[in-house]
């Protein structure tokens, strides 16, 4: 049962909306939670540019097709899906939710948990760095064309060169800083993860707390009833549950091994929520962004329980004569990112 409970940062979350309705930031403390978030996820993403290692990615980038099919998963198939399921979504939820779960599908997939799962599944972890790492950093440029893409084929404006500007001085330059600047810190931010899930989860909080506080001045909660809700809860599950089947079914048909399949269903499935929430503050200034956030924080929790119960399924398969003891995989924990 204890995999099927919220962990402390899906806590939080809730914590946070809950605050933002009852006491939800306006005027003066609005523009302050406003710059304090604007520094935040610079420092975010400064410090997994400084985290991530080009040695590792290096050393595992001769695994072409695993990698090429997981960014086709992440990049290709779920915007499909999101595209394609458009009839059922229309009739479940709001314009704005849908729009939410749009950039849902353009997002790239998770780091940590991502790798996390391939460990404990028993899969090539090595192949999972890569991949991860390979969608987070590419999800930087792929993202907001994707999402200029979908929104001008939605007859909702585009992507304007402001939101790229903005893309680029908040997220690419902190991340380009934060890789140049490896060499000198780079084994220091490796050493205490605990600061980088503070800023990771604290970065996340503010925009969350901030997106809501606004959707609820503007009324959010009169826009949300409980059916539309359960009709989002409906769309995430669905779309995870195509996701795991494609990148299953489809890495047997493509003949990889089952160490590749079990890093491609858990890198090429999942979408990260660290990545989402600072891209939606940028690219949807002067949309509902409560709205369009949700469908992200709740696929969060969605794929984390998901994950977890089918990371131990594939860990308890029987090991290949000659493959050796397999190490016993660690429980997943609160310490998981998204």
């Amino acid at each position: 049962m204890r995999r099927f409970l919220p962990d402390g940062f899906t806590l939080s979350l809730i914590a946070t909306v809950i605050l933002a309705s009852l006491l939800p930031c306006q005027g003066v403390a609005a523009r302050i939670f406003d710059v304090l978030t604007d520094v935040a996820i610079a420092l975010l993403f400064f410090l997994h540019g400084a985290k991530l290692s080009r040695e590792a990615v290096v050393s595992g980038m001769t695994n072409w097709r695993l990698h090429l099919t997981v960014l086709a998963s992440t990049f290709v198939l779920f915007p499909l899906l999101g595209l394609l399921l458009r009839p059922l979504l229309g009739s479940l939820v709001s314009p704005d939710l849908y729009l939410g779960i749009l950039f849902l599908c353009t997002l790239p997939s998770t780091v940590q948990s991502s790798i996390a799962f391939t460990s404990i599944a028993r899969g090539n972890v090595p192949a999972a760095i890569v991949s991860a790492s390979a969608s987070s950093l590419l999800g930087i440029f792929i993202t907001p064309l994707l999402v200029g893409l979908i929104i001008a084929g939605s007859g909702r404006g585009g992507l304007s060169l402001h939101a790229v500007g903005a893309i680029v001085v908040q997220l690419f330059i902190p991340f380009v800083a934060g890789q140049v600047a490896q060499r000198w810190i780079g084994h220091w931010v490796r050493r205490r993860a605990a600061l980088l899930s503070f800023v990771d989860r604290g970065s996340i909080l503010l925009v969350v707390y901030t997106a809501f506080s606004a959707a609820v001045l503007q009324g959010l909660w009169h826009q949300l009833p409980w059916p539309v809700l359960a009709g989002l809860l409906v769309v995430n599950a669905v779309l995870l549950a195509l996701a795991l089947l494609a990148t299953r079914y489809g890495a047997r048909a493509l003949g990889f091994t089952k160490d590749d399949e079990i890093t491609i269903v858990f890198c090429g499935s999942k979408k990260s929520l660290a990545s989402g929430v600072p891209m939606a503050k940028v690219l949807f200034a002067g949309h509902p962004l409560g709205l369009i956030v949700l469908p992200i924080m709740l696929f969060h929790q969605i794929q984390l329980m998901t994950c977890a119960v089918l990371a131990r399924r594939y860990a308890l398969r029987p090991t290949p004569l000659g493959a050796g003891l397999a190490r016993e995989p660690a429980a997943p924990t609160d310490g998981l990112k998204p």
